[in-house]
């Protein structure tokens, strides 16, 4: 089983709105800039784990990168969730990230099964 071009595209458009939730964070709140860096790093990471699992040799391979896959879609999913939770960041952004993360792991939880299935 391999990713669709379109899977490719959705979470390379979440990488580019983490992005740009990243710099519209407010700089002077340091705690605030923390979260925001890791949910830089691991968001970004999904994009990079989907491109990689793309690129797998075998369906082992693939089930592995997209478990990396996930765990930073989880992680990412925390991050969000401080920054609304505990630091009141609140945009249409936000919320739209948040929802996009849920679909991402709904997906790939699924194709990940599938693929373990005929293993």
């Amino acid at each position: 089983m391999r990713i669709s071009p379109e899977l490719r595209q959705r979470t390379k458009h979440y990488a580019s709105g983490i992005v740009r939730l990243f710099r519209e964070l407010p700089a002077r709140d340091k705690a605030v800039q923390a979260l925001g860096l890791q949910l830089l790093r691991s968001g970004t990471s999904v994009a990079a784990h989907t491109r990689e699992a793309s690129r797998a040799r075998s369906d082992a391979e693939f089930c592995s990168k997209l478990d990396g896959l996930l765990q930073k879609a989880d992680e990412s999913e925390l991050w969000l969730k401080l920054l609304m939770e505990d630091y009141g960041v609140s945009s249409e952004r936000v919320r739209f990230l948040h929802k996009g993360i849920d679909g991402v792991i709904s997906i790939f939880t699924t194709i990940v099964a599938k693929v373990r299935r005929t293993l």
